[in-house]
């Protein structure tokens, strides 16, 4: 997948860093042509050994029907009905949809092992469009509502919306690359037009701003054992100086 410059979204994109009272929201919005290189490629081929590309996979319903992406998981298992898998893409559509992923979030996350059920494809163009809408107003207020036409009309411009079919991504905690403490929500939308063998892709989260991310234990121990030899070779210098005077 290959980052398509955009000078429209990265002034959008600029804009999509908002700080209110109590949380941040942080977006951006990227345009990815679907011509695999060198690396996709190569993943395209391991994809392929689990399955042909034209092969359908089914895809979880969209977050509105308030199914948990672990219960979704054991439908598939066959654990409860099958029913609540619903729409379906081939694995060449869903091998896209992990590639920009990858090519998003690189090189901090891999989602190579990303399955089809942490997808889903949304109903409709309204639906995703008042579903952004209203959280991004909700955080940002009138800050957003000044932003609102430029940031559709520029998507709308790379990838015309009425030619796309629309996917999210929305994986438990442990897969989310959103999901440390102190995220209040966040969106991963891809906007597909097979036409123009491209993604536009939009993703956003707000993040508490009382929940400061806490170091680690392993940063923690790093900086004792730093203190410890500062110490230690004060302590020596100290040695050193006494013994030649």
């Amino acid at each position: 997948m290959k980052l398509l410059e955009n000078s429209y979204f990265e002034a959008i994109n600029s804009q999509l860093t908002i700080e209110t009272g109590d949380c941040q929201i942080i977006g951006r919005i990227e345009s990815y042509s679907c011509k695999m290189a060198g690396d996709d490629k190569q993943m395209f081929k391991v994809f392929c050994l689990e399955g042909e590309p034209h092969v359908l996979q089914a895809l979880s319903p969209p977050q509105t029907t308030g199914i948990s992406p672990s219960k979704l998981s054991r439908s598939q298992s066959g654990d409860e009905s099958e029913g609540l898998l619903s729409d379906k893409c081939s694995r060449k559509t869903l091998f896209y949809l992990i590639a920009t992923l990858n090519a998003s979030f690189r090189p901090d996350y891999d989602f190579s092992r990303a399955k089809s059920h942490e997808f889903s494809k949304e109903p409709s163009l309204n639906w995703v469009m008042n579903a952004v809408n209203s959280s991004l107003f909700s955080a940002a207020g009138e800050e957003f509502n000044e932003l609102k036409p430029k940031l559709w009309q520029a998507i709308d411009a790379e990838i015309c919306l009425s030619e796309c079919d629309i996917y999210s991504y929305n994986p438990d905690l442990d897969s989310d690359p959103y999901g440390e403490e102190g995220n209040l929500w966040s969106f991963n939308y891809f906007f597909y037009n097979t036409r123009l063998k491209r993604i536009v892709f939009f993703t956003c989260r707000s993040v508490s701003l009382f929940m400061a991310p806490r170091e680690t234990d392993l940063e923690n121990e790093f900086e004792i054992e730093l203190e410890q030899d500062e110490e230690e070779e004060n302590m020596d210098e100290e040695g050193y100086g006494a013994v030649n005077s």
